[in-house]
């Protein structure tokens, strides 16, 4: 698995919608990028700060967020804790 340093987070992004919800089929080309994803690993800190994220936590970035990077088969982003807009719980 990717281990990212200091204050760097691996995101696993939520699957894009593939229907409107009035069922409309989306085509690839018109797909938004998902801003929603699973925290998948956290680096350390940096300057001795501690991580507000962790494993697991589902969170929403910026739409422009990170740099996107496919492993073994599966798409990733990688992005500054910064980042992260929010965590959401629940």
């Amino acid at each position: 698995m990717m281990k990212p340093i200091n204050d760097r987070v691996v995101v696993k992004p939520a699957p894009a919608d593939e229907k409107t919800k009035g069922g409309i089929i989306i085509p690839d080309t018109a797909k938004e990028k998902p801003q929603r994803g699973e925290v998948v690993a956290v680096g350390p800190g940096k300057d001795g700060n501690d991580m507000n994220v962790s494993k697991g936590d589902v969170v929403l970035y910026g739409k422009y967020a990170g740099q996107e990077i496919s492993w073994e088969g599966t798409d990733y982003l990688i992005m500054r804790e910064d980042d992260i807009l929010v965590i959401l719980e629940g």
